[in-house]
């Protein structure tokens, strides 16, 4: 799909330019590739039209550069932009200028179509295994998207790479056995339970709280033994103590002996 957008050439760079620019109602810009580098400010409403359609990333950019008189018409990819993480307002965009006569490399989004795959009526569950397809091919012939149909997939079963329909002059780069999209078997009541009791911390007590627990076990006979030696020195200290008492009871009797005297 191919969008016209009309740019303007900039001089001046920098955070306070780029805010003059937001206030004005426009953003700054950056168009780059085929050895030249311009700096451009573009209207975000124009851009925004270009990233809600579904061709996004893969739409082809018929741009009309304002101000440049050498190369005045170019064509572009939407390479990267930036948007305000509190409004969403788009803040910058980095455009990358291609030829047409020469083969580009661009990730391609994967569409699942088709009706409900029978392996999920089934009970089974699909899987989006990739997102997107790294082609490479002429710009004209730049597919938007790739439509993988998974109607027919049953429990088990997928869609790899390699069986992508063949399409002229597009050429997948990715693995031809990467998986696409594929329907598994649901986890049953006995694996979920099993999966579960086998996580770490699941069942019990973490390892170190069961080491310090022998430790503290381990300590409880040393304590003990401390407890009865302390138990075994207090009646010494009694009897002695009882010995002094036993001692110092005589000399009352002797006093008031002497004073009957």
């Amino acid at each position: 799909m191919k969008f016209d957008l009309t740019v303007a050439v900039r001089e001046q760079a920098g955070k306070g330019a780029a805010r003059s620019m937001r206030r004005a109602g426009k953003i700054p810009s950056v168009l780059y590739g085929q050895g030249d580098c311009l700096l451009l400010t573009l209207n975000p409403d124009h851009l925004v039209k270009i990233l809600k359609s579904h061709a996004g990333s893969t739409a082809l950019i018929s741009l009309t550069v304002e101000g440049e008189k050498s190369k005045p018409n170019r064509t572009a990819l939407l390479r990267d932009y930036q948007v305000d993480p509190v409004t969403g307002a788009l803040l910058h965009a980095d455009l990358f200028e291609i030829s047409m006569a020469k083969p580009i490399r661009v990730k391609v989004p994967i569409k699942v179509v088709g009706s409900i795959p029978a392996g999920v009526k089934e009970g089974g569950v699909l899987h989006h295994n990739m997102r997107d397809v790294h082609v490479e091919c002429l710009p004209a012939v730049l597919p938007d998207q790739i439509e993988v149909d998974a109607s027919s997939l049953t429990i088990g079963s997928g869609i790899h790479v390699k069986e992508l329909g063949a399409r002229e002059g597009v050429r997948f780069l990715d693995e031809p056995d990467q998986m696409i999209v594929s329907v598994a078997a649901p986890m049953t009541d006995a694996k979920l339970e099993a999966l579960l009791s086998s996580t770490p911390g699941a069942a019990g007590e973490p390892e170190v709280l069961a080491k310090g627990k022998e430790a503290v076990e381990g300590a409880e006979p040393a304590k003990a033994g401390a407890a009865a030696k302390a138990g075994a020195a207090a009646p010494a200290g009694d009897a002695k103590g009882g010995d002094k008492k036993e001692a110092t009871a005589p000399k009352a009797d002797k006093k008031e002996a002497e004073k009957k005297k």
